[in-house]
């Protein structure tokens, strides 16, 4: 006879299971649904819109082994404990293991740690599923699978085929691309800063600035020189205490903003490592917006900082949560266990836990004492300003010392005389808003309300995949500044180079995400308005109370929503991808457009309805479509460009999918762009012989008719045609393989994505 076991615990992953699993005795056993496992359909719809929106759910193929599994295990079972996370989506999984598996009475537990104390805990403190928060995440996805499914085929048919839209990267992508176009009509104007070095008598050194700017060269060569061989003094001296607070324990967003500017994680890459972090049991929950901390880790904190530093060390700390609508019952992201200095897992793991520890830590630490010094040395006629810092009681400091530093003055009365060992009159610029990091753009989502924990990094991560967004590789271009210097009584000039203009890890818009927002904007502008998006936040919020029906909410949504597809449906496909003439051929007298195009934008000669074919060619290197002239337009519609002959045959030049080519026969060879039209036949021939050496070293075997190869990659053997990739199979010899194993192998692979191009600098 089968034994029945007494409890089944069921969570959404095999990590978080097997830590669960460790806390727990003989008479539970713990599995893992895998995430979800029903949603709505992937080929259709799946929501009924005569039926008040009726959602259709479904048990994915990759999920019906799990429920398979999982239905034995709940018929074997007393009873059923549903243990998924404790927010909305965990609330959700928990509605769908208790639908699709036939649970009639299943328990819910809920907690912010996986300890042995929270879960022990929760199982003594069950409750039912919460059909608000249910309702809310439901609103949420039916929200999102109306918008997008009624809005991508609208982008396949006016823009371009495969493209796709979503309401909150939407919204994303708009903040992005209207950054952008502030950056590029901003117009930098310059001035002048002017510092001096003055020296005590006892030959100490004091850096100070004047405060007010000089607009031109020659305002700051006059005061330069009407300071020389003058006398100044301490005219103004203020010492005055300070202090300096901790910031509040790491909230989702925080916590991905600070990884960015002190490790360089990407948002995703942070949620991942954290994820792995809370389902090890070593941190809480890491979606969350609320700065709470309970009161068991207070205690925890209190003794381990007393321990650690001194009593006078510790200060207990609560934070309120300035976030409108932040779930107040959830923690902010801390340790389980402040005996914890160390995390287990990989390097990244240690460093993000060291990041979440040291800001907890100094989160219930006394506020750091200083005393600043303001100094006012003038001639009579021109004030300098310096300031120093000294840190008189460490406090938090103690525990984050990365964010301490000492401005040190030397001593200083007033009235005493100060000499002028040097002055600089250096030019600088005014800086355009800053492009936006993955960090600040999370920051951003947040003031704007728009989004919540969950959707930060997800929603960062579709417009990069959706090539409407890319990060910047550029390093800055160089330009002058003049800088004028007062020494002994002189005046000299000298140029100095400096950097601007950096986009390294940066978001840029694509030219195919300015198209697809603009589209978006001008036709759908309810749906991608910051006040809207957040508004629909605030409603999610009130369905998740129990204050208002989700049924409702997307009714009231989507009669408006209707109008405006329908509308859009009557803009041309040429208003939509934004087409343009740009001038005519000299020599045909045809018309020459600018374009998107199935691989991005482009010129064309001609237009479809003309007797002869139109002509294509990319984008001309460093252009936009909104800046691309006539006669860059005409000569790349030139290409391909003959550079010369090896024997019988041609060497070209072009651009094609992947960026500017030479080609001899059937070997390619990339070069930069800006040689695409002067590149010479020794040059060319040279990247050519490079590539064959290359490719020699990686061929292992070619069927050259088919333009199949089995080359040596990265990560081992492997077939290309070229377009796609496909593995060597366990236990076979890459030069073992067949011209009909590799077709096969080749035909059964998916389809390589696009690289893409290399934004031009």
């Amino acid at each position: 006879m089968e034994n029945t076991m007494k409890t089944l615990v069921i969570v959404e992953s095999p990590k978080k299971a097997k830590t669960i699993s460790s806390f727990l005795g003989s008479e539970y056993v713990v599995e893992s649904s895998y995430g979800h496992i029903r949603d709505l359909p992937k080929s259709k719809l799946g929501v009924d819109k005569e039926k008040g929106f009726e959602p259709q759910y479904e048990i994915p193929e990759k999920a019906k082994p799990v429920v398979s599994s999982l239905k034995k295990e709940v018929k074997k079972a007393e009873t059923v404990v549903l243990a998924t996370d404790g927010d909305r989506e965990g609330e959700a999984i928990a509605f769908h293991l208790k639908e699709a598996l036939g649970i009639k009475q299943p328990k819910r537990i809920i907690f912010h740690e996986i300890t042995k104390e929270a879960i022990q805990s929760a199982l003594e403190n069950p409750r039912d599923i919460d059909e608000k928060l249910v309702n809310a995440q439901q609103a949420r996805r039916v929200l999102d699978r109306l918008v997008g499914y009624e809005l991508s085929p609208l982008l396949w048919k006016k823009v371009r085929p495969g493209l796709s839209a979503g309401r909150v990267q939407s919204v994303a992508l708009r903040l992005v691309v209207e950054r952008e176009r502030e950056i590029k009509t901003f117009d930098s104007l310059a001035s002048f800063r002017v510092a001096a070095s003055f020296l005590t008598d006892k030959n100490k050194e004091v850096q100070a600035e004047l405060l007010e700017k000089l607009n031109t060269e020659e305002q700051a060569k006059t005061l330069l020189s009407s300071i020389a061989n003058t006398l100044f003094h301490v005219t103004g001296l203020e010492q005055s205490p300070a202090t300096k607070n901790p910031l509040p324990p790491f909230t989702t967003s925080t916590l991905q903003q600070e990884a960015s500017r002190l490790m360089g994680f990407s948002v995703k890459l942070t949620m991942r490592v954290a994820q792995q972090l809370y389902e090890s049991g070593q941190i809480t929950y890491m979606r969350t917006d609320s700065v709470n901390l309970s009161e068991s880790f207070l205690k925890a904190a209190e003794q381990t900082i007393t321990k650690k530093y001194g009593k006078e060390y510790h200060q207990s700390r609560r934070y309120a949560t300035k976030t409108k609508g932040a779930q107040e019952a959830h923690e902010a992201i801390r340790p389980t266990d402040m005996a914890r200095e160390v995390a287990s897992g990989d390097e990244r793991a240690k460093k993000l836990y060291n990041l979440i520890y040291g800001r907890a830590m100094a989160s219930q630490m006394a506020s750091a004492r200083l005393e600043r010094t303001k100094v006012e040395i003038s001639n009579g006629t021109h004030t300098f300003h310096a300031k120093g810092e000294i840190i008189t009681f460490e406090g938090f400091l103690k525990a984050v010392p990365k964010q301490a530093k000492e401005i040190v003055l030397p001593l200083l009365k007033t009235g005493q005389e100060m000499i002028l060992k040097e002055a600089l009159a250096r030019q600088t610029f005014t800086r355009p808003p800053a492009r936006y990091t993955e960090a600040t753009l999370v920051r951003t989502l947040e003031e704007k309300g728009i989004g919540r924990p969950s959707t930060y990094a997800p929603t960062i991560s579709t417009i990069q995949d959706r090539t409407y967004v890319e990060k910047g590789e550029g390093e800055g271009i160089e330009r002058e500044a003049r800088v004028l210097t007062l020494q002994k009584g002189e005046v000299t000039l000298k140029t100095e180079l400096e950097k601007t203009g950096a986009d390294k890890g940066k978001l840029i818009p694509t030219e195919l995400g300015m198209i697809v927002s603009d589209f978006l904007t001008k036709n759908f502008e309810k749906v991608v308005d910051y006040t809207f998006t957040a508004n629909v936040e605030k409603e999610l919020d009130e369905i998740a109370l129990g204050k208002e029906g989700w049924r409702e909410m997307i009714s009231s949504f989507y009669k408006d929503f209707q109008k405006d597809v329908e509308e859009a449906k009557q803009v041309s496909r040429e208003e939509a991808g934004q087409t343009r003439e740009i001038g005519e051929d000299p020599v045909t007298g045809r018309p020459v457009l600018v374009r998107i195009g199935r691989y991005g934008p482009m010129v064309q000669l001609g237009k479809a309805e003309d007797e002869e074919k139109p002509k294509f060619a990319p984008l001309p290197p460093n252009t936009t479509m909104e800046n691309v002239t006539l006669e860059q337009a005409l000569a790349m519609l030139s290409l391909p460009r003959t550079i010369g002959k090896v024997g019988a045959e041609e060497v070209v030049a072009n651009v094609g999918r992947f960026g500017p080519y030479v080609k001899l026969g059937k070997t390619y060879a990339s070069i930069p762009a800006a040689n695409i039209f002067s590149i010479t036949l020794e040059e060319a021939k040279e990247a050519l012989e490079k590539k064959k050496e290359e490719k020699a070293g990686r061929l292992i075997k070619e069927f050259a008719e088919e333009g199949i190869s089995i080359l040596n990659g990265r990560f081992g053997p492997y077939i290309t045609d070229g377009s796609k990739n496909a593995k060597i199979p366990k236990g076979e010899k890459a030069e073992d393989i067949t011209k009909e194993q590799a077709q096969n192998l080749l035909s059964e692979a998916p389809a390589r994505r696009a690289r893409r191009r290399k934004r031009a600098s």
